[in-house]
């Protein structure tokens, strides 16, 4: 075989798999908007944590833990590496609490409605 063959043979076999891509591509669409509006079975549990997140009584407690975190931290002394560590992590998981909580509040109103 020659260059201009190999070369040519690499050609045929990147527009075959271009092709079949595509065609895959074209027919995962269809697909995927046939299980538009079904509901999932895990929808309904995840959703009654998200709403127990953003609460007013989460929205509390997570001030609280910031507050008694970051004492902690700032005023601990000397902490071992596994305190300092679960402090930093309650810190963070109040704080995304707080954060979702806040903008609720904040953004009560939602997203534009079209």
């Amino acid at each position: 075989m020659n260059n201009t063959s190999v070369c040519h043979l690499n050609r045929r076999t990147s527009g075959v798999v271009f092709l079949l891509l595509a065609i895959a591509m074209m027919s995962t669409r269809t697909a995927l908007a046939g299980a538009v509006g079904a509901a999932l079975p895990w929808e309904a549990p995840l959703l009654n944590v998200a709403q127990s997140l953003t609460g007013p009584i989460a929205l509390s407690v997570s001030l609280i833990a910031l507050m008694v975190s970051g004492g902690t931290l700032v005023f601990g002394g000397e902490l071992s590496e596994f305190a300092r560590r679960s402090c930093v992590a309650v810190l963070a998981i109040a704080f995304l609490v707080f954060g979702a909580g806040f903008m609720n509040v904040l953004f009560a109103g939602g997203g534009a409605v079209i």
